[in-house]
């Protein structure tokens, strides 16, 4: 039997929205990935546990290695497929968010790192401020994470809110380290990974609003 021109672009068609469906899905193993390592980053910090912190390089590599074959399933599909409007808008947000994704694993190893270097230094007196900021960015992490798995603009919006009280502890936490006093040659170290620690979860929180807009952007088309 001879297939017919409609029978060939419905065949196409479904052929193109199984790829999009599994471009979709790695994504969001992706996200689950960088959410793990953000969770074993906040262990290693709060909970002084160094074989958290172990675990996350390793993660990472995994994640970089499916966000490269995300990137190159995004530019295969758009290069092939001549995808409709609304298709070729959703490949080109998500290239644009995995990239957000992989920073916020990045950040999450950063963070892995400076609690292995702080291990032998006593807590610092702002470590309970600095777990609050840590608690908001997660939670704007796994808000991003449910815009995406549902397409829901609303909360990819809503995260962008989220983001003042993210910075206003930046500002709280480095204001606190500026004017902290060091007694007796006290080692600066501790102080100064303080200041990379709230660094990197405002970057975090960045890249975490970053998602909800693209997300907002997929659905609606339109930015900001």
């Amino acid at each position: 039997m001879i297939e017919t021109s409609s029978q060939r672009q419905k065949r196409t068609r479904s052929e193109f929205e199984r790829q999009l469906h599994r471009l979709e899905q790695d994504t969001l193993r992706m996200g689950a990935l960088v959410e793990n390592s953000f969770l074993l980053a906040h262990a290693a910090l709060f909970e002084r546990d160094l074989e958290a912190a172990t675990r996350i390089d390793p993660q990472d590599k995994q994640i970089d290695q499916i966000y490269r074959q995300i990137e190159i399933d995004c530019i295969s599909l758009i290069a092939l497929q001549s995808p409709v409007a609304r298709d070729l808008r959703l490949l080109s947000a998500l290239m644009q968010l995995i990239r957000d994704i992989e920073r916020i694993g990045d950040y999450a190893e950063n963070l892995g790192d400076i609690a292995i270097k702080l291990f032998p230094y006593a807590p610092s007196p702002y470590l309970g401020e600095l777990q609050i900021m840590s608690n908001r960015c997660r939670a704007m992490l796994a808000m991003s994470l449910e815009a995406l798995a549902n397409f829901d603009e609303n909360i990819g919006l809503q995260i962008k809110i989220k983001d003042d009280a993210v910075d206003d502890d930046y500002k709280q936490i480095y204001n606190l380290l500026a004017a902290q006093k060091l007694f007796g040659g006290e080692p600066m170290e501790p102080v100064m990974l303080m200041v990379l620690a709230i660094h990197h979860l405002e970057r975090m929180a960045d890249h975490a609003t970053n998602v909800g807009l693209r997300v907002a952007y997929i659905v609606t088309g339109k930015l900001g």
